[in-house]
């Protein structure tokens, strides 16, 4: 199945883009190899404005540092509106951002890596780094951002400077500081096609000689985020779902001596929705019929509202109906619910980064984060559903997930003058996740309520607790003036204990159980699994050696290895199964279960998955030509993915499969480069990647609605791509400032993004292929020259692209065509895409 592009001529711009991106990455390849580390922003290469970055948690020079990052630096982001991670996906090659899931809420995929969006229970491949505090949520894609410094995005394994769950690369946000002079900046937009209206600003400067301090603040309202298909049952189906956005930050930089500083950030960030599915559409998969929800013990099932047209931007997600569905007092939802869906995420954030020269030589460092994030959501989880006399119908459900984090990490680094430096440290960390769900899964108890009046089959509450610990040390030695080894090692312990808990089970199911507490077709109602633990340690070492051979050009090469720890599925069904966890369970059974200790073994297999490790290595090169006014980095990289942690759902049979795949391998290049051209005010910047991700061991996988994992029908997947991994992908970008007399100039900007086709997704061999595609961004903007006032035209997705970022199964399937229909079983797929074309009016004005 292939989503193909809106408009017969951007097949022109898809071939004409690829066409420009392949030709310059060839000649710049041919010219020199280097790291892909270009900050896509207009700067002049002098010693006030060079590019930085933390890549190895030190402040270094982006063409010294031997590792790959792509920095995007505060001013392109304000240039295209970026205020949300999945607005980076145009600037750097293989990234993917998916936004929304009741699970995780989102993920992030490099180089063909990533982590699940329907599990929360999984830590990301992808590090999301928040000023210098890893966060262990990915419910954070879903947030905006604003009054950013720079973003920086890292390849590769990150475990020696970054630690756990970074096996594929990090997502780096800094954020704004204090100004040496007071300042205040004021910027309002309003966007035409989504009818969005942002306003933001902060104030800035020293409060006295030692404190500085920096107030930011934004709000954002967008009223049509998500547009529904004509005749879907909502009270949204008119105006569309909307989105609204709350964002402060307060930072406080203290500086009371030369051998002391002190940094705080306050962050808070309120997100409310209509809806938790977002862009999320229903292909209609082989039989091109919209399928009905289906619940298979009672036989229910309601048709469904999808047109089966997933490039049109409208999507068909109906209201529930309150009347038909009653939530179990005092759990989530049970006090607001009146048929609408929504999502609501309340974040606080606070961080404290201090540094401290003991002497001369040796520095230490401190970061502690703390973090508070509570979501609360209600949404049509069957996507689709229409009662006959036209009432929405299906299967809403409510879900309410929090997370709170601590974080301390200490660093003691040197600086001598010979040729050995060090730093060695520390990290701790301890959370706590909550979730609680009410779910109809089996029955459609909406239409045979329970004998207490609710609606729903269960509702589950789960809690996983987790503490990880990590020492590391490394050390960088100058063998000669111009080669460099460097390297170290992690260690890494983390512990998890996972409860779940079911104080409501509907009557009807627990009827199915013989006796209580015995072994039926659920578990009994208050039935809990008592802690399940998992534990795991790991050892990750790394080493590099770089060579300068001129002060603008440097060779590397690194060996690297990553750990993501394994744990508990966290969405873990009533099923009788699930009792075997209990010890002495088993043995009440011993007809059932004449080996009581491998009975539990096999459920607690079903539900605990593997630590994930990563091992390989890259070769890179940087250059600056032409007096340093073109700047060429590449690298060639080879990694191998052990345990890959993998989460599919099952439609049909309406359960989680949570699984490790054998192997996967991704190979590649990547070319990023930047030119300030001789033109004054023309500077041209891009990137390209070269991506072979693919299964190297056996894997074996659902093919379809009619399978159940695990079962003979499965498919060995060994050899074939993984999802979200275009084999090209790339950009090309011009920023251009046209002065106009002493008080005026002009600005004009583009940004093309190309990439190849690439699985949606790693469950269903009715393969679901995303075609190739390009987007495209531009800017035209006046102003004063000193960043006085700027008014702007920005467009975003100008072809209006809809591409698909993820794809599985629709819940509630027909598997065994009970229905008797000529279409046969059911295999409509959920699609989740991108935001459609945006347009925005801005007006920017500085103090």
């Amino acid at each position: 199945m292939n989503i193909h592009a809106k408009r017969d001529e951007s097949e022109i711009s898809v071939k004409s883009v690829k066409a420009i991106l392949l030709g310059t990455a060839a000649t710049l390849a041919i010219s020199c190899f280097a790291t892909p580390a270009i900050a896509q922003d207009s700067e002049e290469l002098d010693e006030n404005n060079i590019i930085t970055v933390t890549a190895r948690k030190q402040t270094e020079s982006l063409q010294e540092v031997p590792v790959t990052v792509t920095a995007i630096g505060g001013d392109t982001l304000d240039k295209f509106q970026v205020n949300e991670v999945a607005d980076v996906v145009s600037r750097v090659p293989a990234l993917n951002v998916q936004v929304g899931g009741s699970g995780a809420g989102g993920q992030i995929s490099l180089r063909g890596v990533g982590t699940t969006n329907i599990s929360a229970a999984f830590d990301s491949a992808v590090a999301f780094d928040f000023d210098g505090v890893q966060v262990s949520t990915m419910r954070l894609v879903q947030a905006s951002f604003f009054d950013v410094e720079q973003i920086d995005v890292l390849k590769g394994p990150q475990s020696l400077f970054f630690g756990k769950s970074a096996t594929a690369g990090v997502f780096s946000v800094r954020s704004a500081n204090p100004t040496p002079d007071w300042e205040a900046g004021v910027k309002v937009s309003q966007e035409f096609e989504e009818n969005g209206t942002t306003i933001g600003g902060y104030i800035s400067g020293p409060l006295n000689d030692t404190l500085g301090i920096r107030v930011a603040g934004q709000y954002q309202n967008i009223e049509k985020y998500v547009e529904l298909e004509a005749g879907t049952p909502s009270v949204f189906a008119n105006s569309g779902k909307g989105l609204e956005n709350i964002v402060g930050r307060v930072t406080l930089q203290w500086d009371p001596t030369d051998d002391f500083s002190a940094n705080l950030k306050v962050n808070y960030n309120r997100n409310e929705g209509d809806s938790l599915l977002g862009h999320s559409d229903i292909d209609c998969g082989a039989n091109g019929v919209a399928d009905p929800v289906f619940f298979a013990l009672t036989g229910t099932f309601f048709e469904s509202n999808s047109t089966c047209d997933i490039q049109d931007g409208l999507y068909p997600h109906p209201d529930g109906n309150p009347d038909l569905l009653v939530i179990a007092p005092g759990t989530t939802g049970a006090d607001r619910y009146v048929g609408q869906s929504y999502n609501e995420t309340t974040t606080f954030f606070a961080r404290l980064a201090m540094d401290l020269d003991i002497s001369d030589t040796l520095t230490l460092s401190t970061v502690s984060g703390y973090l508070d994030l509570e979501n609360e959501h209600l949404d049509h989880f069957s996507y689709v559903g229409v009662r006959a006399d036209g009432l929405p119908g299906g299967a809403p459900a409510p879900f309410s997930d929090a997370l709170e984090q601590f974080t301390q990490e200490i660093r003691l680094a040197s600086d001598f003058d010979g040729m050995f430096n060090f730093v060695v440290g520390g990290f701790w960390e301890s959370r706590k996740q909550p979730l609680e769900t009410s779910q109809n899964a089996f029955l459609g108890t909406f239409l045979f309520p329970d004998s207490r009046g609710i609606t729903y089959d269960w509702v589950a509450q789960r809690t996983t607790k987790s503490e990880a610990l990590s020492f590391f040390a490394s050390g960088t030695l100058d063998i000669t003036d111009q080669l460099e080894l460097s390297g170290g090692v992690r260690w890494t312990d983390e512990q998890k204990t996972h409860r779940s808990n079911f104080p409501f089970v509907h009557n009807a199911l627990s009827f199915l159980n013989p006796i209580v507490g015995g072994l039926g077709l659920v578990v009994p109602e208050g039935f809990n699994t008592g802690p399940i633990k998992f534990s795991d340690s790991n050892i990750s070492p790394e080493v590099t050696l770089k060579y300068q051979a001129t002060p603008d050009l440097n060779f590397y090469a690194s060996y690297k290895t990553g750990f993501k720890s394994g744990g508990i599925d966290n969405s873990i069904l009533p099923t009788a199964s699930v009792q075997l966890v209990v010890p002495g369970f088993a043995e009440m059974f011993p007809a059932l279960f004449p080996d009581p200790e491998a009975a539990r073994e096999a459920a607690l297999s079903s539900i605990v998955y593997d630590s994930e490790t990563a091992k390989g290595g890259e070769v890179g090169m940087k250059a600056l030509l032409g007096g340093g006014a073109l700047r060429v980095n590449t690298s060639i990289y080879y990694y191998v993915f052990d345990d890959l942690q993998v989460q599919n759902f099952d439609g049909a049979n309406t359960r989680f499969l949570t699984v490790n795949a054998g192997e996967l391998t991704t190979q590649g290049f990547d070319v990023d480069w930047s030119w300030r051209t001789p033109l004054e005010g023309l500077n041209l910047s891009g990137a390209f990647g070269y991506t072979d991700a693919k299964f190297t061991d056996t894997f074996l996988a659902d093919p379809g609605p009619d399978g159940v994992g695990g079962n003979a029908d499965d498919i060995d997947i060994d050899g074939r791509r993984a999802a979200r991994a275009p084999k090209w992908s790339g950009n090309i970008a011009f920023d251009w400032v046209i002065p106009v007399g002493d008080a005026l100039e002009f600005g004009l900007n583009g940004n093309a993004s190309y990439s190849g086709s690439y699985f949606a997704g790693n469950n269903n061999f009715a393969d679901f292929v995303q075609d190739e595609y390009v987007s495209l961004d531009a800017s035209v903007s006046v102003g004063d020259p000193e960043a006085k006032w700027k008014l702007s035209l920005i467009g975003v997705n100008l072809t209006d692209e809809i591409w698909a970022n993820t794809v599985g199964d629709r819940p509630f399937l027909d598997a065994g065509n009970v229905l008797g229909r000529p279409t046969g079983g059911g295999d409509d797929r959920v699609v989740t895409q991108n935001r459609g074309r945006q347009v925005f009016v801005e007006a920017a004005f500085k103090f």
